[in-house]
């Protein structure tokens, strides 16, 4: 139907099956994730619920990837959000606007106090998009040096760097290498490592194996004769995001880094999942007591409300000097919404002691948890730092991954009938680890103590349901 212009008539789809058809047709698929045949559409939000078009309520233990951290339709960042977009939503980036300028001095600053070094912040859109930037900046500082150290586990981002230092072959496999690749070190992960080892020990065991790497140059990463290694810099994930919320031991980190030390091998934190206090600290590095040389951030850096990410960098990594202007650039780099909401969420949580109540709020989180646990076998293990949490599903022996019985729970979250207290509640999961049968916990840092008690109970429906199918 045309109008007397002869332009089409556009008018809303209402019905979702219309809708289904319509994203079958026409959406590209390639940056889709369907867990499940018939995806959930969503309507409203609000908190630590979405709400679909008919109003049921879901309880989101994921919250967009640890993306919304501080809640869905925060008030105070919300406000934020509307007061730029009508005072100053765009400018080029050639010019400057106070928010960037305030959010990379109080990042930079921060950093400075904690890690004791002098550096700056460079923004970007995305944080596979500010992967890449901190791999031009390691290969630049490094002579353009293509090779990196990354974890077994890791998850980086999936563009065509990223996804080279990602350890999943799955990204790759239908696009070859463009430069950058890494070469996979064992993370320790306790409860899959080997038998009758501490944490701690294990931990040493890793960096041990990583050192061995470098005692001949047979090992093929070290030139002994000039002392000078092949490989830039490690990409670290503090604790692994998509490879299953594995939290190491707190020697891990410091052991490693004297490695890196003795080498000359950067240090390089991504904190896109684990940052803006997910962990109880700003950024989940703050635990391990080492110094980063360079830190990705993105995420919850605006409340899942505006893309926006970034790097900080040591003054020597970083400088006009090192890394002069055009070195890297996106359109949208440092849009003046996205650093207006940043720049109020660092506020937000430095007028409290944010972090104490986030760790409460985690312990309390995981003492549930380890409640579920001593019920049902299905569990094997469970972890927490904050309120990043691990829930491992496993058969009855309590250790084989059962994926199919975390698929049919997370399935069964999606149907809203799961009857707890005075309410019917729906329960979102996300599923992560290594064989795709933990329930990787990223609640709402906001969230509530009868909320994790909701948590709870409907996580033991869905088990009681689940075991009996």
């Amino acid at each position: 139907m045309y109008d007397t212009l002869s332009r089409p008539i556009i008018h809303p789809v209402s019905d979702e099956a219309e809708l289904r058809r319509l994203e079958a047709e026409y959406c590209s698929h390639g940056d889709t994730v369907h867990y499940m045949a018939d995806p959930k559409f969503f309507e409203t939000c609000e908190g630590s619920y979405m709400f679909d078009a008919e109003g049921r309520r879901f309880l989101d233990l994921q919250m967009w990837y640890s993306a919304v951290n501080f809640g869905y339709r925060n008030p105070r960042l919300n406000a934020v959000a509307h007061r730029q977009l009508d005072r100053l939503p765009q400018v080029a980036s050639q010019y400057l606007h106070r928010e960037k300028v305030e959010l990379a001095a109080m990042i930079a600053q921060d950093a400075e106090r904690k890690f004791g070094r002098k550096g700056r912040v460079h923004f970007n859109v995305g944080g596979a998009q500010a992967v890449e930037d901190s791999l031009k900046l390691v290969r630049n500082a490094t002579g353009g040096k293509q090779l990196m150290f990354a974890f077994e586990g890791g998850y980086h981002g999936r563009t065509l760097g990223a996804s080279a230092i990602t350890s999943s072959y799955r990204y790759r496999r239908r696009f070859g290498h463009f430069g950058d690749r890494a070469q996979f070190i064992e993370f320790p992960y306790h409860f899959r490592g080997p038998k009758g080892m501490s944490k701690e020990e294990y931990g040493h065991v890793c960096v041990q194996k990583f050192a061995r790497l470098f005692e001949t140059e047979y090992n093929g990463v070290l030139d002994t004769k000039t002392g000078q290694a092949e490989f830039a810099a490690f990409y670290i994930e503090p604790i692994q995001g998509t490879g299953g919320y594995v939290i190491p031991p707190p020697n891990f980190f410091i052991e490693l880094k004297q490695v890196l030390d003795q080498h000359g091998i950067l240090l390089v934190v991504d904190e896109i999942q684990m940052g803006m206090f997910r962990t109880g600290k700003l950024w989940s590095i703050e635990h391990f007591g080492v110094q980063p040389d360079v830190l990705v951030f993105g995420k919850a850096l605006t409340n899942g409300l505006n893309p926006l990410s970034g790097v900080w960098a040591r003054e020597e990594l970083i400088s006009p000097q090192m890394f002069p202007p055009g070195s890297t650039h996106s359109t949208f780099n440092s849009n003046p919404m996205g650093t207006a909401v940043a720049l109020e969420a660092l506020k937000m949580v430095s007028e409290i002691d944010y972090g104490a109540a986030v760790m409460a709020k985690g312990a309390y989180f995981l003492e549930g948890l380890k409640s579920l646990q001593a019920r049902w076998p299905q569990i094997g293990d469970v972890d927490g730092l904050g309120l990043a949490l691990r829930c491992e599903i496993c058969e009855a022996d309590s250790f084989t991954p059962n994926k199919k019985l975390l698929d049919l729970m997370a399935d069964e979250g999606m149907k809203a009938d799961l009857k707890a207290g005075s309410g019917t509640f729906g329960l979102i999961l996300d599923v992560g680890g290594y064989y795709k049968n933990v329930i990787t916990l990223a609640p709402s840092l906001e969230i509530t103590f009868e909320e994790i008690d909701l948590a709870i109970e409907l996580l033991d429906i869905l088990l009681r349901r689940c075991t009996a199918i």
